[in-house]
């Protein structure tokens, strides 16, 4: 499993007015933006902004980042002997597929194969 890519998950209140503020600060646009289960998402530079109506977010809180791997089955092999618990199993989401898992002392990371389209808008590898 190779990660392609780390988003630090930053929840805002609303999107249209967080992003001014994320485009200073890595100058740049967001590569991703999509809603989802009634959150919207955009991705620029490092970040992983989300927002939307507490009930919609109350699920994603305590997910602390997203990581962006070739191989999602590899995580999903390796977690539970690792020690880690999965807590949410593979699904399709907007950008190919993901799942998220604790991890021994705790950190909760979502990890997300992205489908051929997702990584070529986001610039990602092949």
């Amino acid at each position: 499993m190779t990660v392609l890519a780390t988003f630090a998950r930053i929840y805002v209140d609303d999107l249209d007015t967080a992003l001014p503020a994320f485009r200073a600060l890595t100058a740049g646009e967001p590569r991703l933006r999509f809603t989802h289960q009634g959150i919207e998402l955009a991705a620029i530079g490092g970040f992983l902004l989300l927002a939307g109506p507490p009930e919609a977010l109350a699920p994603v809180r305590t997910t602390q980042a997203t990581v962006v791997v070739d191989a999602l089955d590899e995580v999903l092999d390796r977690a539970p002997r690792e020690g880690a618990e999965i807590l949410a199993p593979p699904r399709t989401v907007p950008t190919g597929r993901n799942l998220v898992v604790r991890h021994p002392g705790g950190a909760v990371i979502e990890y997300v194969e992205f489908d051929a389209t997702t990584r070529a808008a986001a610039g990602l590898p092949h």
